[in-house]
C-alpha cells in the first residue's frame, strides 16, 4: 500500500511540476493537489511501518516546486488580448485571395467529368 501511495504521489507530483512551466500552468495546481495528499497519506503508513520517508519528502519538494512556479506565473505574467479588427481584416483579405486565385484557374465543367476518383 506504502508503495502504491509513493508511485502515484511521485507521477502526480512530476506532472504539476511539468505543467506549472507550460503556459497553462493553473492547471499544475490540480496535480499538486493530488500529490500532496498522496504524500500525507504516504507519509502516515511509512510512520506507521517504521519505513524510509526519503522518498516522500521528494514528493513534497517536487509539489512544492510546482506551487511555486504556478503562483508565481499566476500573479505576475498578464494576458495580452490582441486588437482583433487587424486578425479579421487579414482574414477577410486571405479569403478574398483564395477566390481571386480560384476565379483564375479557368476550370470547366468537361474537364472535370473527365477525371477518374476512383484511382
Amino acid at each position: 500500500m506504502r508503495k502504491l501511495f509513493i508511485t502515484l504521489g511521485l507521477i502526480t507530483a512530476i506532472l504539476a511540476v511539468i505543467l506549472s512551466v507550460l503556459p497553462l500552468s493553473n492547471l499544475s495546481f490540480i496535480p499538486a493537489i493530488f500529490a500532496l495528499i498522496l504524500g500525507v497519506v504516504a507519509l502516515f503508513v511509512s510512520n506507521k511501518s517504521g519505513a524510509s520517508k526519503k522518498i516522500i519528502q521528494y514528493i513534497f519538494l517536487l509539489t512544492i516546486i510546482s506551487l511555486v512556479f504556478a503562483t508565481y506565473k499566476s500573479i505576475f505574467s498578464e494576458s495580452e488580448v490582441v486588437n482583433t479588427k487587424e486578425l479579421q481584416e487579414k482574414e477577410v483579405e486571405s479569403e478574398q485571395e483564395a477566390i481571386d486565385e480560384l476565379e483564375e484557374l479557368n476550370i470547366e465543367a468537361e474537364d472535370l467529368e473527365d477525371i477518374n476518383l476512383d484511382e
